[in-house]
């Protein structure tokens, strides 16, 4: 019903209808009265959800994981899961036993295919150009009937792989080095490329559609038994899986190969004994470090007792709700960032220090260092994320630890480098300086990253630092509404 004055009111005699008004304008009059309340209802309607969405929204903190390829981004994810959603995790583990199964099983195929041309007198074959390493300083890998007999004896195997593709919903997805590729998610999409190379890796629409039980195609009694059956083969071939990790000269090969197996692998081959057994239980660091590449946006919901806008004085927890969505890092997918930037509250930005000697997958061309410090750089320029939170990981320094053990140096691939010290803590400090220059001169206004050197695939000590980046957010959000 309208506003109607009384006789009393001030506006009662503008309100009023004319004296001389006939039916037909008071009808008229009174059909306007009746849209234009409609249309007053309407607006405070309008108000009414925005501000139930904003109440809401306030205690939302909307979180980006970004990087490129393989920078640890879906092991973090995992990560915050692990630490901050137990209950779920816990639901999942079993769907993640199929998923190592076939990451240790597909390790053993891609050996066996560097290992079966040598056994047919091919030639060793180098497929990497890095400088790293001459041919002159590995050695020969020498084959004989013994690996021809594991080759023989590991043959059901291929198999397996099929199988647990199938019932995992996993395809081969070739990611075509001609498809239209863009360095930051800001710059146009080309309309064509000149096509190099292709390289496939397994991939999946998303997590939940293989580790959830509520969804996964892991569940029927049928399945189940099928996926035991499977087991029996892995654990069947165990001895051999040991025998062929373990062999001198694969090794060799494998050196010679320079063969990029995924960084999880060594950590599944180096334990077979446990994951190749017909009672394997699935642990943390197995589903931290399975690999399971997606092809669509991840979006997970983590909720904190504590939030930002608690009354201590009446002693309320408001709750506390971060929705992070972990986004593909290849350059053929950076175009579809941009519409996550929307009202985003953090980014947490993953760069992997041990890749300075490392070329895009997609992209051959480019230097994986130099295409991390390009991302960041467009990132901490961009005006749509100037009051966005910047968290940095400096990823992967159990594997530059490594890799300068082996005497790679960095001056030879960063000359800005210069003569300092080819040790770890030197280079990530150096690294952390060149970031952190790089948002200070980039950042339309004036805000703080914070830098965290990280190893994701260590759980323990991951967990103290998502820790520091759950009390950081805290504080900003604290902060960003003036409450200190």
């Amino acid at each position: 019903m309208g506003f109607a004055p009384v006789p009393s009111d001030p506006f009662y005699e503008l309100m009023r209808p004319p004296l001389d008004e006939t039916p037909a304008q008071a009808t008229a009059r009174q059909q306007r009265e009746r849209e234009a309340q409609a249309r007053s209802d309407e607006i405070d309607k309008s108000i009414k959800q925005a501000r139930e969405i904003a109440k809401k929204e306030k205690n939302i903190v909307k979180v980006l994981l970004l990087g490129q390829s393989e920078s640890g981004k879906s092991t973090t994810l995992k990560n915050f899961r692990m630490r901050y959603a137990r209950d779920d995790w816990e639901k999942e583990r079993d769907g993640w036993r199929a998923v190592v199964q076939l990451n240790i099983v597909r390790s053993i195929i891609t050996i066996l295919g560097v290992v079966e041309p040598g056994l047919n007198g091919a030639p060793p074959a180098d497929l990497d150009d890095s400088p790293a390493e001459s041919d002159a300083e590995v050695e020969t890998p020498e084959f004989g009937e013994e690996h021809r007999l594991l080759s023989i004896r590991l043959a059901p195997l291929r198999k397996v792989e099929a199988e647990l593709k199938q019932r995992l919903g996993a395809v081969l997805d070739p990611v075509q080095t001609g498809s239209p590729m863009v360095s930051t998610p800001f710059e146009a999409v080309p309309d064509d490329s000149n096509s190099r190379r292709a390289m496939t890796e397994l991939t999946v629409r998303s997590w939940k559609d293989v580790v959830d039980p509520n969804g996964r195609p892991l569940s029927t009694e049928e399945t189940s038994a099928a996926l035991d059956s499977l087991s029996d083969v892995i654990a069947g071939c165990k001895d051999d899986m040991q025998a062929l990790w373990n062999d001198k000269n694969v090794r060799i090969a494998l050196k010679r190969r320079k063969l990029g197996l995924p960084d999880s692998a060594g950590f599944f081959l180096n334990d077979v004994e446990r994951i190749a057994s017909r009672d394997y239980v699935v642990s943390d660091n197995d589903i931290v470090r399975a690999r399971l590449r997606t092809v669509g946006i991840q979006e997970h919901r983590l909720k904190f007792k504590h939030g930002p806008f608690d009354d201590p004085k009446r002693k309320e927890a408001t709750g506390w709700e971060w929705r992070i969505f972990d986004v593909g890092g290849c350059r053929t997918s950076r175009a579809a960032w941009l519409p996550f930037f929307d009202n985003v509250n953090v980014i947490i930005f993953l760069s992997p220090v041990s890749v300075f000697d490392q070329r895009l997958e997609e992209d051959p061309r480019v230097n994986r260092l130099e295409d991390s410090i390009i991302l960041w750089t467009s990132i901490c320029q961009s005006k749509l994320l100037a009051k966005t939170q910047l968290i940095l990981f400096l990823n992967k320094c159990d594997l530059l630890r490594r890799k300068l053990k082996r005497g790679v140096r960095v001056k030879d691939f960063l000359p800005s480098y210069g003569s300092r010290p080819n040790e770890v803590i030197p280079v990530v400090k150096y690294l952390r300086e060149k970031f952190k220059d790089i948002q200070k001169r980039s950042s339309p206004e004036l805000r703080s990253a914070y830098v965290y050197p990280t190893t994701v695939t260590d759980t323990e000590a991951t967990a103290v630092t998502l820790e520091s980046v759950r009390d950081g957010v805290l504080r900003e959000n604290l902060a960003n509404s003036r409450l200190i």
